[in-house]
């Protein structure tokens, strides 16, 4: 699901769009918690389109692509 819907925006061709694995970039979104960061992502927020432009993803399937979007590289 993430390179369908979600890579175009967060393997860097968006500057703010948080990469994979930037700890950083991820600490301040994480710290919201988890159902706003889906609601976020559900809702569209800022220049986030909609549901990510993933039409047929659940909020589990949201949490789940977050969660590994935001953990270290190295875990």
């Amino acid at each position: 699901m993430y390179k369908r819907a979600c890579a175009a925006c967060h393997a860097g061709q968006l500057p703010q769009a948080p990469q994979p694995g930037d700890r950083a970039a991820w600490e301040p979104r994480l710290a919201q918690g988890m159902e706003t960061l889906v609601k976020h992502v559900t809702q569209g927020f800022k220049a986030m389109p909609p549901r990510g432009l993933c039409m047929d993803c659940s909020a589990e399937d949201y949490q789940a692509i977050i969660q590994w979007m935001s953990r270290s590289p190295d875990t």
